[in-house]
């Protein structure tokens, strides 16, 4: 609803658990909701394969269209509520995390969303995130409602979320975390506005930039199932071999199946391949269980090959095949909605900020102070109205920064280039220096609003 800025069909909002389906946010020429039943049977849309999960699911899932710019670069799938406690998981009809496993393996970005009041993992939220395993990459956590609490609350909060999701997500990199408050309503708690302002900035640019990434991800997947299969090949012919050709086969399979952990092992061994190539033991053992092993086919030595052609050559390829595409072609970003209000305008983030303050006025942003700087240019001994390099230098490093910052900001100050600074030029570094002391990046080259007026090139007129 954020994102949009429209209301959609069938969305529910509210403090208490609202929504009890599964959305498809997609566009549409018209406004409208497509039903799971029909949604799953309809070849122009990529859900055909959902309905295994049964009416249970199908229920409990439906597309919503709207004619909205931002859907015309994303689709949003808008989850259930998670709840806690076992009567919810139970009675929900159908394998919960399995959908989400399902989703997690096609989309690009997987955003988890936690209240700053609220921030208990339920036994079912752990689930759905244990789900998640093998799409780390795609995991985004948005800490929401961040207004509602104070910035010594918050910091606490931001803790405990971290070592919550510590114990959930094995992984040895840290989440991204994005705070803010995300709702178009006033801010409770003013205090880190600018921090809100920051982190939706960095959260609107993750998902702008998702429609560019889009073939390189879909290749990613390729990969990823190509080495999936081959393995897969291996375990599967592996066990047919071992299989008695008369008696005593449901005993082997078995044995077999209790054996997967060190056939696993024989299998890195024997072929050169990555423990983590290989499916979950227990995932697999269950699997197995049903499945007749006589059924199995050996193993296709060709097939194998041919695998291992496309990953050390035909990839190369085609990786060069899409970078070429996407060079030719406009760069695509998602608009509309929230993120044209951070683009344009004085609301922008960092408008007149930094390097930027002083862009729309007509007077010299540096002049202001400029009397204060003047008094420590002339305790510098200029000769003709100029200093050396080296007493700047004596001056500029009491700011602590390091050389190669302080390099830069000689470079953008040293308008003229003779390797010495007037008094102008002087106020300058020592402004630039202050953009960087503030916590500002300095700018790759000196914008015209910061140049010093007795370095400006006369405006040229036609007659």
């Amino acid at each position: 609803r954020y994102l949009l800025e429209q209301d959609f069909p069938g969305m529910r909002i509210g403090p208490e658990p609202t929504t009890d389906s599964f959305i498809a946010v997609m566009y549409g020429e018209s406004e409208g909701n497509i039903p799971g039943n029909a949604l799953v049977v309809d070849p122009k849309k990529p859900f055909r394969k959902l309905s295994r999960f049964g009416n249970a699911f199908l229920n409990r899932f439906m597309c919503s269209q709207l004619p909205n710019q931002v859907l015309k670069s994303i689709s949003i799938i808008d989850s259930p509520g998670i709840l806690s406690g076992e009567k919810q998981r139970i009675s929900r009809g159908y394998d919960f995390c399995q959908v989400l496993q399902w989703f997690a393996e096609r989309v690009d970005r997987i955003i988890l969303l936690f209240d700053a009041h609220k921030l208990d993992i339920s036994d079912e939220f752990s689930e759905a995130i244990k789900s998640f395993r093998g799409q780390d990459d795609k995991i985004r956590v948005v800490l929401n409602k961040a207004d509602q609490v104070d910035t010594q609350q918050l910091m606490r909060v931001y803790g405990a979320l971290m070592w919550s999701l510590g114990k959930v997500i094995n992984t040895p990199e840290v989440l991204r975390v994005y705070i803010g408050s995300f709702w178009a309503h006033p801010l409770r708690n003013t205090d880190n506005r600018r921090l809100f302002e920051a982190e939706a900035q960095d959260l609107f640019k993750d998902i702008q930039s998702l429609p560019q990434k889009a073939a390189v991800r879909k290749l990613n997947d390729l990969i990823k199932r190509a080495r999936l299969a081959k393995v897969h090949a291996y375990i599967i012919s592996y066990l047919k071999k071992e299989m008695p050709s008369v008696f005593g086969k449901e005993n082997k399979k078995k044995e077999l199946i209790n054996r997967l952990p060190e056939i696993y092992i024989q299998l890195q061994r024997e072929y050169h391949i990555s423990a983590g190539d290989f499916p979950e033991v227990k995932k697999m053992q269950e699997l197995l269980e049903t499945c007749d092993f006589t059924k199995f086919h050996s193993l296709k030595p060709k097939l194998i090959e041919a695998v291992d052609n496309m990953l050390a050559n035909k990839i190369a390829s085609l990786m060069n095949l899409i970078t070429q595409e996407e060079s030719n072609m406009p760069t695509e970003i998602v608009q509309g909605g929230a993120f044209d209000g951070t683009m344009a305008g004085p609301f922008g983030h960092g408008y007149g900020e930094g390097a930027k303050e002083g862009a729309d006025e007509d007077e010299w942003v540096v002049a202001k102070d400029k009397p204060a700087y003047d008094e420590i240019f002339y305790t510098l001994s200029p000769i003709n109205g100029k200093i050396s390099g080296i007493s700047a230098k004596k001056e500029m490093v009491t700011s602590k920064l390091p050389n190669s910052v302080l390099g830069k900001i000689w470079k953008l100050s040293d308008c003229d280039g003779d390797g010495m600074l007037d008094d102008e030029e002087f106020a300058l570094a020592k402004h630039l220096i202050k953009i960087k002391l503030d916590g500002y990046e300095l700018p790759g080259t000196l914008p015209s609003h910061l140049v010093p007026p007795s370095h400006r090139k006369p405006l040229q007129t036609v007659e």
